[in-house]
């Protein structure tokens, strides 16, 4: 799993554009510590905005071979940074524009997510044209009020009384034009990560707060990782199999984490698909990996190989 040529300038992409732009930087900073002593030249690069030719003539300065994109959100998740290095020619970590595109926008995923024949929960789009109090109709309490875009679980609430419904709403369009309304269904948190086309470990989440927000997610100790989760084989192999129908349905590459909700009937609901998954201290496809043998150094290394591999095919 070493790095395909010691020769090579491995530009590490980090930072952004995007709210999540301090989660991006602990991921790029833990990838090039990881790398380091691996083979190769590791090249730090910072992205600082999402117009396409500072970016061009940045990254054509580094000289670089191939690219780590430890970018999340806007910009690095969506697309864009993706569409930049095809033009360069430069090999690049994780799944292409299209399918990138495609797991950032909830709308589209889900509605491929239906049409593969996977389980999603009751959803509704609103924008603040059509904001009315009718969108609650086919909805109980509580309900998940979410951007259409983005991760991390930022803009996201979930909301037990119609009383906090506005002020999730606002937060929720500080974030995007279009936000979702979904139901909230009681069940297991499970996610599963996919490296080089098949899936690793499921994990449990088990939130201290009331779900697993941004705080839950990156700060020790307020959340409990059950690796791998408790279940009985028949089950879990379901789970990993949704998970992988998910990935390839929009068609990820590589590498990619599903994020999913094991209901009382042992039925998994798609929630989303992040194709840049965290790979900070306390991220999970590094914790799914060390389940199987693979440490985070050969983990990165997976990945920069498997960018190799796109380009052949």
């Amino acid at each position: 799993m070493g790095v395909t040529n010691n020769s090579k300038r491995i530009g590490v992409l980090m930072y952004g554009p995007s709210s999540e732009k301090r989660i991006s930087l602990k991921s790029g900073h833990a990838v090039c510590a990881s790398l380091k002593g691996s083979g190769g030249k590791i090249v730090p690069i910072i992205i600082k905005t999402d117009k396409v030719k500072d970016n061009i003539r940045l990254i054509k300065s580094k000289r670089i071979d191939c690219a780590f994109i430890a970018l999340h959100g806007h910009f690095g998740e969506d697309g864009g940074i993706q569409k930049i290095l095809e033009k360069l020619g430069i090999p690049y970590t994780g799944s292409g524009v299209k399918a990138s595109s495609l797991a950032m926008n909830k709308i589209a995923s889900r509605k491929i997510f239906k049409e593969s024949g996977l389980f999603v929960p009751h959803w509704k789009v609103i924008n603040k044209s059509s904001l009315k109090r009718t969108f609650l109709n086919g909805f109980n309490f509580p309900v998940v009020i979410k951007p259409a875009t983005g991760g991390s679980s930022i803009g996201l609430s979930i909301i037990d009384k119609e009383k906090d419904l506005l002020k999730a709403i606002d937060l929720a369009f500080k974030f995007d034009k279009n936000i979702i309304i979904e139901e909230f269904i009681v069940g297991r948190e499970l996610t599963v990560g996919i490296l080089g086309e098949k899936a690793l470990p499921v994990i449990e989440i088990k939130p201290k707060r009331k779900f697993f927000d941004f705080k839950a997610k990156y700060k020790k100790g307020l959340t409990d990782y059950i690796v791998p989760a408790k279940l009985n084989k028949n089950i879990a192999d379901r789970v990993k199999k949704s998970a992988l129908v998910a990935h390839k349905s929009l068609g990820c590459f590589g590498c990619s984490r599903v994020d999913i909700i094991l209901n009382k009937r042992n039925i998994p609901y798609i929630l989303e698909i992040n194709t840049i998954p965290g790979l900070t201290s306390t991220s999970l496809l590094p914790k799914a990996a060390r389940c199987v043998g693979i440490d985070f150094t050969q983990l990165c290394n997976k990945l920069i190989n498997l960018s190799y591999e796109k380009r052949k095919k």
